[in-house]
């Protein structure tokens, strides 16, 4: 019989390291409406299934007081079970030391992550720390090094989120960068490179916390973040839905669940007109050609002229793109194409197959667009879908015109199917700017130039501005119904199922944050 002395002592130490950074601390993160690290893995988790990794490490003497260095060393780190399948995660604790990265605090998390990748299992990081651990100076700064070069290696070979859910400032910023996917909670987290105290220095300009990094400002103006949520519960939930639409690695594809569908294929000649000019919301026959309530859109604030996100087709998981005429007309402008392309790759680098919507008048004018590099932008979502190799099916909606009509996955970019409903309209511009420059003489000539103008316009619909010419060359594949068209589309999904390969050996690239 052992001496219970030794098994006293471990009862003990672990007590240690549950207490975290004592109560008052403790409290003080409740009081903020913040959960402590440890409530937020066992949260996140399967019931009874996280098991913690290097719960004793701590701080070397040399760096911290005996009064701060406190086992695990402000990170808790391990693996268990989300919906029944294997993840790995840190968690950083702000009641220790402010959550500051140290050279073990590094470790941890790396040493988690290197175990993720053997496993093939994805990877979480919540973060909520103050930085740079000062007192470590360079040591701390390698760690970040160690973590940002993990999350480059691990790119596009398992998914990797994180979760912002307090202060992640200076070089914390770029591990959630390079990842996936970054959930953020409103009004307790703060992203951002320099603070608001630098910034005024520096710059004389004053800032609060919230207006330089807030949830609000990048989930809708610098698209850094993908979702944000009002507290971290919700945010949390948010990220076991989304690990349910993906595989556990680049080798596998992602689960396929059960599903429910109710036809309501007849109301989409009531939502989308028939009129090009008129607007709707992509979402309602997105919501109608997919699984029930099974459509996740990924950042729906950032870009809304684009659509992307997760659904099901008969429990499968796709990848959407979707032209949204609600804004900017459904056009192709700078952040449209950042946005769009990055998801794009995200869903070839998993194995994940896409479908394209497009009702996509063109690329955005303007002197603003060209001087910011609309060229350069313009030019990832074409490199995107061309790189692509998982399945690819198209659904020109109404309008493709010009170089967007390429850019939406036009079949000689390299869709493998392509559909159009038979209100589509497939040219190099509209009617009337080609009328205006073809019939210019014409027009300026006749005796009734308004009457002339628009009777060219009426022969341009009538010959060029329908989806049969495409058809005729092959450049489209089908014309169909909008009741037909999820048949179709699952038709096409299924017959080119075959033609994508789970790799073997390599990955097929990583997830670069274009």
């Amino acid at each position: 019989m052992w001496d219970q002395k030794y098994i006293k002592e471990l009862e003990n130490r672990n007590a240690v390291r549950d207490a975290a950074g004592g109560e008052a601390r403790v409290a003080r993160q409740h009081e903020q409406g913040k959960m402590t690290a440890r409530e937020r893995v066992e949260y996140l988790f399967d019931k009874g299934t996280f098991v913690e990794i290097g719960a004793f490490q701590q701080s070397e003497a040399a760096y911290l007081p005996e009064k701060k260095r406190l086992p695990g060393d402000g990170v808790v780190t391990g693996y268990g079970k989300i919906n029944g399948r294997l993840v790995y995660a840190s968690s950083q604790d702000f009641t220790v030391n402010g959550g500051t990265l140290g050279a073990v605090h590094a470790q941890k998390i790396c040493h988690a992550m290197d175990l993720a990748v053997k496993s093939r299992a994805p990877f979480i990081c919540i973060n909520d720390g103050g930085g740079a651990r000062i007192e470590e100076g360079v040591h701390a700064l390698d760690g970040y090094a160690e973590i940002f070069k993990r999350n480059t290696h691990a790119s596009g070979l398992i998914p990797q989120i994180s979760v912002v859910l307090g202060p992640c400032a200076g070089g914390a910023c770029y591990s959630p960068a390079i990842t996936d996917f970054i959930f953020m909670v409103e009004n307790t987290a703060q992203m951002f490179i320099t603070g608001p105290g630098v910034v005024k220095a520096v710059t004389g300009e004053q800032i609060s916390a919230m207006d330089l990094g807030g949830a609000q400002v990048h989930k809708a103006t610098s698209g850094v973040v993908h979702f944000a949520y009002s507290d971290d519960k919700s945010c949390l939930d948010g990220v076991r839905k989304l690990l349910g639409y993906l595989p556990q690695s680049a080798f596998e594809r992602s689960p396929v669940t059960k599903f429910n569908y109710k036809d309501r294929s007849s109301q989409i000649q009531d939502l989308v007109p028939e009129n090009a000019k008129r607007v709707f919301d992509v979402r309602q026959p997105i919501s109608i050609l997919v699984d029930e309530d099974s459509f996740f859109e990924v950042q729906p604030d950032f870009a809304k002229n684009v659509v992307v996100g997760f659904a099901r087709i008969e429990g499968k998981a796709v990848g959407i793109v979707a032209s949204q005429p609600q804004y900017l007309a459904g056009t192709l402008d700078i952040d449209a194409s950042d946005k769009a392309a990055r998801f794009i790759r995200f869903c070839d680098c998993f194995n994940i197959p896409l479908l394209t919507m497009a009702d996509v008048p063109g690329y955005m004018p303007g002197k603003k667009q060209e001087y910011n590099g609309i060229i350069r932008h313009g030019a990832k979502l074409l490199y995107a879908y061309a790189e692509a190799t998982v399945p690819k099916i198209t659904l020109i909606m109404r309008k493709a015109f010009g170089g967007a009509y390429i850019a939406m996955d036009s079949k000689h970019l390299g869709s493998d199917y392509v559909l159009a409903w038979p209100i589509a309209q497939i040219a190099v511009m509209g009617a009337e700017g080609a009328v205006d420059i073809i019939h210019k003489k014409e027009i300026a000539a006749a005796a009734d130039p308004k009457q002339a103008r628009a009777d060219f316009i009426a022969q341009y619909e009538n010959e060029h501005l329908n989806p049969y010419i495409a058809a005729s060359t092959g450049s489209i594949d089908e014309v169909v119904s909008p009741t037909e068209t999820r048949a179709r589309i699952i038709a096409a999904f299924n017959s080119l199922e075959a033609n994508n390969p789970i790799p073997t050996e390599c990955k097929k690239h990583g997830n670069v944050p274009l």
